[in-house]
């Protein structure tokens, strides 16, 4: 059974770091790309983040560059989000999703696999 397993969310202020985790099981995690998303309320899910497990590629959106740095622990199957300088506009929940492809990608249409949210709250 494949299972993501989000966590590391919370409630910090402008300026603050959080880390998020992204524990995966029931699949060969070197050959996926595991992405995080985002959701406002009334807004549409984004991508912020993506990593290949194979070659450890990366991507991050413009909004969150320079910020938030994703890793891979192949050994661990565990993708992490470091979030620093966290921003009020960063508040949302955060998914984490695999694609059954190790290449990068943004669209949430490509990723197959889905845990569920974690709440991040950045307050002013």
């Amino acid at each position: 059974e494949v299972q993501l397993q989000a966590s590391g969310g919370g409630l910090v202020q402008a300026g603050g770091s959080l880390r998020l985790s992204c524990a995966a099981s029931g699949f060969t995690f070197d050959d996926y790309a595991i992405g995080w998303f985002r959701q406002a309320p009334g807004k549409e899910r984004e991508g912020v983040s993506c990593i290949s497990s194979s070659d450890g590629s990366t991507y991050y959106a413009d909004s969150v560059k320079g910020r938030f740095t994703i890793s891979s622990d192949n050994a661990k199957n565990t993708v992490y989000l470091q979030m620093n300088s966290l921003k009020p506009e960063d508040t949302a929940v955060y998914f984490c999703a695999a694609r059954n492809q190790p290449i990068i990608s943004t669209p949430p249409a490509d990723f197959i696999y889905w845990g569920q949210g974690t709440q991040v709250t950045v307050s002013s």
